[in-house]
């Protein structure tokens, strides 16, 4: 099988190829892709030198799965050119993702509705993977009504910019400013640009694919989203308010069976999720798990997760993985 990586030079790029081999991904022959400047480098995957090359190339090998994370434009301009040599597409953009007629796939969720004619689909927003993931079967169990959700998050999030003003601020080095702000011993409430409401679109994400990932449109959602001087990971504080009640007992039951959740919730001895644990870790943990005495039928958590594995990379391989069976 022929596995194609675009933009697999940057962050989510090359942790995607860390997950394709701890997943032993079925895949003979690798088609690392990058923009110009990087064409011709040599990747190393599986104890084999591959060399970087560019979309046309690897649109002419027709690869069977091409996993994307390369930015909204090039998705846009590239993916559907992909699928037209017959090429399933997995997109970590937000290009697809709230277009009527993709897809916008948590396995662990949904990956049942996709079929053999889904040849572009779409990846999730990172803050919002982990949270659905958490909330799934609660949702099936009480159904939600209502979420408020602030985040904490990574500034691997924003990439290697990022995370290079972080290092050159804590080492005093002058050098270029991703955020407009200094990030270090600071929290920035922005993530992404505002929009016309007030919101950013980090938030408005959050808002808008939680309603479609659930198929419900009757949930309502609202978001704060900061930025966090933290490298390991994204951390949620999620109040949901439910339509049925429940008891702390079924709530907790239901997160330790829940697929892709580890509960991390023992007060006594200090045990709850925090973002420098779980770095490299695919799993999304939950913990602080208690009742909302100020509201009837709602519930708080803090949620945790490494935004570059379940939040981007991890999740793309599984849905490659679940399509896998399509392909003859």
């Amino acid at each position: 099988m022929k596995v194609a990586v675009v933009g697999v030079t940057g962050m989510v790029g090359r942790i995607m190829l860390k997950v394709l081999e701890e997943e032993n991904f079925p895949v003979t022959e690798l088609i690392p892709v990058a923009s110009e400047k990087s064409v011709g480098k040599e990747i190393d995957f599986k104890g084999k030198k591959y060399k970087v090359v560019d979309m046309l190339s690897a649109i002419a090998a027709k690869p069977q799965i091409a996993v994307f994370s390369a930015g909204g434009g090039t998705s846009l301009d590239w993916a559907e050119k992909f699928a037209e040599v017959g090429c399933f597409v997995v997109d970590n953009s937000s290009a697809w993702r709230m277009h009527p007629e993709k897809k916008l796939i948590v396995p662990e969720i949904n990956a049942h509705e996709l079929t053999e004619n889904d040849l572009v689909i779409a990846n999730p927003n990172c803050s919002t993977i982990q949270m659905v993931v958490a909330l799934a079967d609660l949702h099936k169990a009480f159904k939600i009504k209502r979420i408020v959700v602030s985040t904490y998050q990574s500034i691997t999030g924003t990439g290697k910019a990022a995370v290079e003003q972080f290092e050159n601020e804590r080492s005093g080095i002058e050098g270029k400013m991703v955020y407009p702000y200094l990030i270090d011993k600071n929290c920035l409430p922005q993530c992404d640009v505002f929009t016309d409401n007030g919101y950013t679109k980090e938030e408005m994400k959050l808002v808008n694919e939680t309603m479609k990932i659930f198929n419900d449109y009757t949930i309502k959602v609202t978001a704060t989203a900061v930025r966090v001087p933290v490298v390991g990971g994204h951390s949620e504080s999620i109040n949901v308010e439910f339509e049925k009640d429940f008891e702390l007992e079924q709530v907790r039951e239901i997160l330790k069976n829940t697929a892709g959740v580890i509960l991390q919730d023992d007060l006594d001895n200090k045990i709850y999720p925090m973002p420098r644990y779980a770095e490299g870790k695919n799993e999304v943990f939950v913990g602080r798990v208690r009742r909302d005495f100020s509201n009837e039928r709602s519930l708080n958590l803090w949620v945790v997760a490494d935004n570059l594995r379940k939040g981007a990379a991890t999740n793309a391989v599984q849905i490659a993985k679940y399509i896998t069976k399509f392909i003859k």
